[in-house]
């Protein structure tokens, strides 16, 4: 999945892809490199970012997934927790809604995931609440609670994928790196799972890099998150990642054609 901030303020790409000739040329270029997927968003979700309204939102947003479905080189995801900004991306040929609040911000915007079918991405946060002290048992405690509301609105299973929302009220780089270690206890829940490591101020604090140099460390979380049993990665760089989870899926494959033979 490659990530089109359409945004001016994002955290490390901010301004680059607002014009829509921009931000359809990078979707493109990341289409090239392998995203099956294309991620846009039109507000800003990094720590005190600041809020837009949805007028504001579906301005920046609308016609570059008009432009996106019309050339349908992947499928088209939208960055949302609002209801009606996914009800009107969906209607512009959005496939997914990716809501960071994990439906429990807006939760009729599972009722839009239910209506039309589209695939619905739940991410755990713990903004503007109190967490528990475990990183996994909170990550239970948060991702249920967003299961048993989009299961009342109608959402199938099948439509469901978990993103443990690394870098969202993830205090401390030990916090990420927590659960990135213990990622691979979120198959309990029982659904696919998406890693969101991109760029991220953990990432930093280990390499000491700035945002737009953090490609081989994201790369590096991708490698070890795929081990960990994650099925979707949603990427800045794609071709680093494309090529990093290349090598890793090799051996992986290598590794169930043995366990077969024996």
């Amino acid at each position: 999945m490659g990530i089109l901030n359409v945004t001016p303020d994002s955290f490390s790409d901010g301004g680059l892809f607002i014009a829509p000739e921009k931000a359809i040329a990078q979707a493109r270029r990341m289409v090239e490199e392998g995203a099956a997927i294309i991620d846009v968003g039109g507000e800003s979700t990094r720590p005190g970012f600041a809020p837009i309204t949805a007028e504001e939102e579906q301005g920046r947003i609308l016609p570059v997934i008009e432009a996106l479905a019309t050339a349908g080189d992947a499928l088209i995801s939208i960055d949302t927790y609002r209801e009606d900004t996914a009800r009107r991306a969906v209607a512009a040929g959005a496939h997914i809604i990716n809501d960071v609040w994990g439906v429990q911000r807006e939760p009729g915007i599972a009722a839009v995931a239910a209506e039309t079918g589209a695939g619905l991405i739940i991410m755990h946060t713990g903004r503007e609440r109190q967490k528990l002290p475990d990183v996994i048992e909170d990550q239970f405690l948060f991702l249920r609670k967003s299961l048993e509301i989009a299961r009342a609105a109608g959402v199938a299973d099948s439509q469901i994928v978990l993103d443990a929302g690394f870098g969202f009220a993830k205090e401390t780089t030990e916090e990420n790196i927590d659960l990135m270690a213990r990622f691979s206890e979120l198959h309990a829940l029982g659904f696919p799972l998406m890693a969101g490591t991109s760029r991220k101020r953990f990432i930093g604090a280990v390499t000491g890099r700035e945002p737009g140099e953090r490609a081989v460390g994201t790369a590096a979380t991708s490698v070890v998150l795929r081990l960990k049993g994650a099925d979707l990665f949603r990427v800045h760089d794609v071709a680093i990642n494309v090529d990093a989870l290349a090598v890793v899926d090799a051996m992986l494959a290598r590794e169930t054609a043995s366990s077969s033979r024996q």
